[in-house]
């Protein structure tokens, strides 16, 4: 499949004129208006920019549910993801169909009006099976749906004022046509695009070398700086990473390129979605890796997706997506030979090196070496400013537990443990004070409690993003809160969640407040353990029962705990 130069002509954008965009801006001023998330804002800008051409705007319902079903759209256009616009129930409400409302980002600056044709009210289950291949909320995708997303769709037609504002590596962003501009003006041809969301090490460095060489292609590092999956290194740092490699390729073949994308992790899906990207953009080729875009474990322990399922997708709808595949080799160290090979191609008897994923966090996290056969100096270097060894990082202990159980008087034990060893500054996020500070306003429905929570989770996450160690003691009766919270941490640091443990029995005799024997009477109302339940943790990084123990050696567990997991030097 060889490329003309006049196939890189212009795609449709979906950006009205600059003067009639000023006009808009006045006009959409009295619209209705919808505050973008930013998984939203990701979608928008890929929407008006071409990135995802052919759409016009966010799904209907017919084109939804023909894309979850089938992977295409109603007129038979291969699609396989579903973009829609999901909102709260209230704003749907308040809509005609036929009407326009303002989307605005984050500031309150309109990017955009969507013509409303379609509301309605997915069945959320259905699309996880279809689309990420489980109902199953270890995959990040499928607890966005359930947990994070509104509960109603909107579709209609999009009409583009602005793109979103990016601050950051302006210079290495471009809209598929201006990469295809690009592409044209250096007579680039042939074009095979990288995709990644991790940072660039040597062996990504020789596949890429190789897949060009064997395309016979120019080559375009294509990394997304939209969402990815929580835990992922943050882009900048990313970004650092990719740009500090760009100088060990050849500047005449080699181009690199920022793609504003919210990954789904959707897996088969996700690259055929990735490849109709692509071919947007102006690339001919695509890398597709063993488990491309694959989330990791399901709730069974097992990958969600096998390792070549996204080859063998995409082959299938490779002429229709119009770019061509490379597969992904796995490229190994071979000590004997001191150079990359793909696996199946070892000298027989060599000894073959490797570092996991896994094992290069554990490193990083301890501070140990990084071989250089294995990472650029450079890369290091910027990973370990982002990621010091675990005894210099800020982390979060979270205990949850039933009211009485224990978890205040333990976690002001254990602050004041902490502070004794010193090093870090040290707060303590207790329920009580926590309510009076921050949530005063707020009563005890689910509703209110998880915005309690989240509250707690965003200040332990500033405070273990700048270095320090927030202790929490809420109830937190429920998982998807807690998961919410470790997820908000976990992109700084190490997030530690102890379950105190005791049992209603016990908790009911401490009773000091008298909370329980009101609840008991019906005299409170949503009370965790009576009236309104309490999801324990399945797999807490340390469970434990303060019945006839005493406080101090229930906080020694936790420093025991934070110890082993390399967060406090140990004595």
């Amino acid at each position: 499949m060889s490329m003309s130069l006049s196939n890189l002509a212009p795609i449709p954008e979906l950006y009205v004129s600059y003067e009639s965009a000023q006009k808009l801006k006045v006009e959409a001023a009295d619209l209705p208006s919808w505050d973008l998330t930013s998984r939203q804002i990701c979608d928008l800008e890929l929407l008006m920019n071409g990135g995802f051409n052919p759409l016009k705007g966010f799904l209907g319902e017919d084109d939804y549910n023909s894309v979850v079903d089938t992977m295409r759209l109603a007129d038979g256009t291969l699609w396989p993801m579903p973009i829609t616009l999901d909102v709260t129930e209230e704003f749907a409400a308040k809509l005609e169909l036929g009407q326009d409302i303002a989307l605005r980002d984050q500031e309150g600056v309109i990017l955009a009006t969507l013509s409303v044709t379609d509301r309605w009210t997915p069945n959320k289950a259905h699309e996880a099976e279809k689309v990420f291949g489980a109902d199953d909320l270890a995959h990040p995708a499928v607890n966005y749906l359930h947990n994070v997303a509104g509960p109603v769709y909107l579709g209609g037609a999009i009409t583009g004022i602005q793109q979103p504002v990016h601050y950051d590596f302006r210079g290495r962003r471009d809209t598929p046509n201006e990469l295809r501009a690009y592409f044209r003006k250096l007579g680039w041809r042939r074009i095979v695009a990288f995709q990644t969301r991790n940072p660039l090490h040597r062996a990504h460095q020789e596949l890429t070398f190789r897949a060009a060489r064997e395309a016979q292609a120019n080559l375009l590092i294509h990394p997304v700086v939209g969402m990815t999956k929580p835990g992922d290194v943050d882009h900048f740092t990313r970004v650092r990473c990719y740009e500090a490699v760009l100088d060990k390729y050849p500047q005449s073949t080699t181009s690199m390129s920022l793609l504003n994308l919210a990954m789904r992790m959707a897996g088969p899906r996700e690259a055929v979605w990735h490849g109709l990207i692509r071919a947007n953009h102006g690339c001919t080729h695509f890398i597709v890796g063993r488990d491309h875009a694959g989330p990791g474990k399901n709730s069974a322990g097992q990958d969600f997706y096998g390792p070549y399922d996204a080859q063998e997708l995409f082959t299938q709808y490779q002429s229709e997506i119009g770019v061509e595949m490379v597969d992904f080799k796995h490229m190994v160290y071979v000590q004997e030979k001191a150079q990359y090979y793909p696996a199946n191609e070892v000298p027989e008897g060599d000894t073959v090196l490797d570092i996991s994923g896994t094992e290069l966090r554990r490193r990083l996290a301890e501070g140990l070496e990084i071989p250089e056969w294995f990472s650029f100096p450079e890369v290091v270097t910027e990973l370990r400013k982002t990621r010091p060894p675990r005894a210099n990082q800020g982390f979060t202990v979270f205990f949850t537990g039933l009211s009485g159980s224990g978890k205040s008087t333990i976690a002001n034990a254990l602050m004041v443990k902490l502070m004794e060893m010193g090093g870090r500054p040290v707060t303590l996020l207790d329920g009580d004070v926590v309510r009076k500070h921050l949530s005063s306003e707020l009563g005890f429905s689910k509703e209110h409690r998880d915005i309690n929570i989240k509250r707690i989770g965003y200040v332990a996450s500033e405070i273990t993003k700048n270095g320090g160690i927030a202790i929490c003691a809420p109830i937190a009766p429920y998982t998807s809160t807690r998961r919410a919270v470790r997820e908000m941490i976990e992109a700084y640091g190490a997030f530690c969640e102890v379950h105190v443990a005791t049992p209603l029995e016990e908790c009911e005799k401490r009773d000091r407040k008298g909370l329980y024997r009101l609840a008991r009477e019906g005299k409170i109302k949503e009370f965790t353990g009576i009236s309104d339940p309490y999801e324990a943790p399945e797999q807490p990084e340390l469970s434990v029962d303060t019945t006839g123990i005493d406080v101090d050696n229930c906080a020694h567990q936790v420093i025991l705990k934070l110890e082993q997991m390399g967060l406090i030097a140990g004595n």
